[in-house]
């Protein structure tokens, strides 16, 4: 890491991955973070450990997105402290004929120079008819 100020270490993960450097996003991670993905997607959970997060949830993606067509924009970020708040657009063309295409936010913490924690949100319904089509998009309650 070159740096330990939080919103240069979210921001260099988030042009990793836009640029697909794969030694700058395994380096952006502390060993034992944790990547929470709301909603009722095959997704959805909280993913512990960089592995799982890089090779398991990241890494799931790949195969239902067109090679070549990933495209990553940045488009704000605010930060206090340990907490960056980075909002970012995807967009792909799917394996499955479709255009994925979503506006997403992710609340990091960073210690240290490294990502410890991430809550990202997004319309996991588009999620869900253009990355999982067959996953059925019913939502959970309260009591489940």
């Amino acid at each position: 890491m070159t740096t330990t100020d939080p919103r240069a270490v979210v921001i260099r993960y988030v042009e990793a991955v836009r640029d697909g450097d794969v030694d700058v996003i395994h380096d952006s991670f502390a060993e034992d973070v944790t990547w929470h993905y709301p909603g009722d997607l095959p997704i959805s959970k909280v993913w512990r450990g960089r592995d799982r997060v890089i090779d398991e949830f990241l890494g799931s993606m790949g195969p239902v997105l067109v090679p070549g067509t990933l495209e990553i924009e940045l488009v704000s970020t605010l930060a206090e402290d340990d907490r960056v708040v980075a909002e970012w657009t995807s967009r792909a063309r799917t394996v499955y004929g479709g255009t994925y295409d979503n506006r997403c936010l992710g609340i990091y913490t960073v210690r240290d120079g490294r990502i410890t924690s991430v809550v990202e949100y997004a319309d996991t319904h588009h999620v869900a008819t253009t990355l999982f089509p067959g996953h059925g998009t019913g939502r959970r309650t309260d009591a489940e």
